[in-house]
């Protein structure tokens, strides 16, 4: 089969779901990120971590939150740079890092607040420390970190804590309940995007200086939330991302570049010099490895991945084209040739039950997390794909998991440990239908497996129709044409060298 790159839009993808070209051949960039945690920050951590391995993550996301790595007593004397500083205690993240390293698993820190009391300004009651927090002494904190984890670092009587390659810049910066405020005159202008021009300075320069470069680690910026209002935001709202990003950059929504008052209301450069220095002195923004993208669809009415709610200045799945488009202007109004890749660094489906208030069936949530890989892995510029949560809250609440909140399996259990999707499921008699999946876990497999297509018809058993041999190097992805008999039921069958047969999600077709 001739090898194709995967160069179809997402809307191409939305409005012709049924491909008769030869299917695309897989890319080994789509990493499978997963987030819990509740569960890894918590003394379930050792039990976790091997349930992740056996469905294939590659990638745990986990929220370093600057407080969270202080002792009750720290201060601003006693913590700054220092990673053995009295004032730290990093005794929860050293223990993820070293048990998923056991694991196999790469740790992806996200650098996160909010920050200790001493570390941001005093704003309104309700949401400690992410009112404009410090950024130079952020910039410490993420130093204090870069070293600790840079993989030469040994705490006193303890062996060498495990290197950590892959980090992030604060997550949902455009949210005010994560920084704040997000904006200030009537919601006309977006400091929190000032706000985080400081923290990506900083926490870059600490990871250069910590030996964290892009050569040898991932660094990403963004982490954006995918939709956002007009009014009111005030200081807790939400801005649209495509917004905060042109204010991030110093635009206006001509793509100009802010002059005046327009642009020191935003910590925009108001000179000429300054202006020509702007790519030069705020280097994470033009230099990171990607763009962290939180593309869910719509949480409060959850629809399929195509769902669109056709806002220009939203950042969600079916708009990810204008994501891509919107950074890469950006970055050619300052002269940078950069396109970013977009990471999707966190992505679900809630399920109704048991989430009392918002979710889709538990079926759908399979079919959609399957056909939300798919409709990602087309896309050259996505790097990955992500699961928030393994398990359900004990409340019910954002019960995005694969797991109830006893720990029962869902559907998306075995849908997101072996995805099938099949673009078409209805053709015509003696003509084959496209068969796209993955089996995530060949990333840890000693070598090549073999997966089967079954299909079972009206009467009979399961039978295989076609074999395909996938490895560690394509991340298990496939892509294949399959002739089936008739109407009937196909499926995905795996031999688990250590467990038995595993089978995915079961998808009806129909012949005519």
């Amino acid at each position: 089969m001739a090898r194709l790159r995967r160069l179809l839009p997402l809307a191409a993808l939305l409005l012709v779901p049924a491909l008769h070209a030869a299917p695309a051949a897989a890319s080994t960039r789509q990493v499978a990120i997963f987030q819990d945690d509740g569960l890894i920050k918590s003394s379930a951590l050792y039990s976790t971590l091997p349930t992740l391995r056996s469905l294939g993550v590659t990638t745990l996301r986990v929220t370093m939150q600057w407080d969270s790595t202080l002792t009750r007593h720290a201060s601003l004397a006693n913590t700054g740079k220092n990673p053995n500083g009295s004032g730290y205690d990093w005794a929860m993240y050293d223990a993820i890092d070293r048990a998923a390293a056991a694991n196999g698993i790469q740790v992806y820190f996200m650098l996160d607040g909010p920050a200790p009391s001493w570390g941001s300004a005093r704003g309104p009651a309700g949401f400690p420390g992410v009112f404009r927090p410090n950024a130079r002494e952020f910039g410490y904190f993420v130093y204090a970190a870069g070293k600790r984890y840079s993989g030469g670092f040994a705490p006193p009587g303890q062996a060498k804590l495990p290197g950590v390659h892959f980090w992030s810049i604060w997550n949902e910066a455009n949210y005010g309940y994560d920084l704040a405020p997000q904006t200030v005159s009537h919601d006309s202008i977006e400091t929190g995007a000032a706000i985080y021009r400081s923290l990506v300075d900083n926490a870059w320069s600490s990871l250069m200086a910590t030996g964290h470069t892009t050569r040898h680690d991932t660094i990403l910026i963004g982490e954006l939330a995918p939709r956002g209002l007009d009014h009111p935001i005030g200081t807790f709202g939400g801005v649209k991302p495509l917004r905060f990003l042109r204010a991030l950059y110093c635009v206006d929504s001509s793509y100009r570049v802010l002059r005046g008052f327009a642009a020191s209301a935003r910590g925009c450069p108001t000179t000429r010099a300054s202006v020509r220095s702007f790519r030069r002195d705020h280097p994470g923004l033009f230099g990171a490895t990607g763009f962290a993208a939180h593309l869910y669809s719509s949480q409060a009415h959850p629809g399929p991945p195509t769902q669109n709610l056709f806002d220009p200045d939203y950042a969600d799945l079916p708009n990810v084209g204008r994501l891509e488009a919107t950074l890469d202007r950006l970055n050619r109004v300052w002269g940078s040739r950069t396109r970013f890749p977009i990471w999707n660094t966190e992505y679900a489906y809630r399920t109704r039950p048991p989430d009392p208030h918002a979710g889709v069936s538990l079926s759908a949530q399979a079919y959609y997390l399957n056909w939300a890989e798919y409709l990602t892995w087309r896309q050259p510029r996505i790097s990955s794909f992500a699961q928030y949560l393994l398990r359900d809250p004990a409340n019910g609440l954002f019960a995005s998991g694969l797991e109830f909140p006893g720990g029962g399996l869902k559907p998306s259990y075995y849908a997101w440990r072996m995805p099938l999707y099949l673009p078409s499921t209805s053709t015509r008699r003696g003509w084959r239908l496209e068969v796209w999946g993955d089996l995530r876990p060949a990333h840890f497999q000693a070598g090549p497996q073999s997966v089967l297509v079954e299909f079972r018809g009206s009467h009979g058993g399961w039978s295989t129709k076609a074999k395909v041999t996938v490895s560690n190097r394509s991340m298990g992805y496939f892509d294949l044409r399959v002739r089936f008999p008739s109407s009937g039921s196909v499926r995905l069958a795996w031999k688990d060298p250590a467990a038995g047969w595993d089978f995915s999600r079961t998808v009806g077709i129909s012949l005519h």
